[in-house]
């Protein structure tokens, strides 16, 4: 192939990931051009299902900040560029994997944030956003109360979607927290005492 060509296959793929709520990197050795036409049909118009060339895609990757693709980009490779909701994305990965084992997914990308095969997984698990916008138009409807609180919960998809993978991890992948102690009353202070004024900062990061 071509110097230019090589520069265009790049230019394209870098503008690819920029443009992309999120990447899958799978491998389709023995998968026939019939099934991955099926594959590509399956995932819909708001997933581009490219086979890519190894070395172009770690030169493409690094210009557009992903470094998660590097240790992975080995055989046969394809990646999945999702522009649209990645739960539904995963599901057709994870639904056409299961009836095709050839295809291997081997990890991904969401919004900056690596992820491996099994987060993947547990990422087709979730509700779509469809669904979770057609629960939130039966709680306006039946109570009004409820709209509000789902509303004041974060609905960015990325925070949506990392707290969802965080809180299904197994419980033996982390150890468990201890409980806090039980809080001790304060007892009254003497009505001459003079008032202490003292105020906290409380900052939590959710990493």
């Amino acid at each position: 192939m071509a110097r230019p060509d090589k520069a265009a296959d790049v230019a394209e793929l870098t503008e690819n990931f920029r443009n992309s709520n999120g990447a899958v990197l799978t491998e389709y050795r023995g998968l026939t051009v019939a099934q991955l036409r099926q594959l590509r049909t399956t995932l819909g118009d708001d997933v581009n299902y490219a086979v890519v060339k190894n070395t172009l895609t770690k030169i493409a990757a690094k210009d557009a900040g992903v470094e998660s693709f590097d240790s992975l980009l080995q055989g046969p490779s394809a990646i999945a560029f999702i522009k649209g909701d990645p739960v539904v994305a995963a599901k057709g990965l994870r639904d056409f994997a299961k009836a095709n084992p050839l295809l291997v997914i081997k990890g991904g990308v969401l919004d900056g944030k690596a992820l491996g095969s099994d987060e993947i997984n547990k990422l087709a698990d979730l509700e779509s956003r469809e669904v979770l916008l057609a629960k939130l138009a039966g709680a306006m409807k039946a109570a009004p109360q409820q709209a509000v609180s789902l509303f004041a919960a974060p609905l960015s998809q990325a925070a949506r979607l990392f707290a969802a993978l965080q809180d299904k991890l197994p419980a033996e992948d982390a150890p468990a927290a201890a409980e806090a102690p039980a809080a001790e009353a304060v007892q009254d202070a003497p009505a001459d005492a003079p008032a202490e004024a003292s105020t906290e900062e409380t900052a939590s990061a959710d990493s």
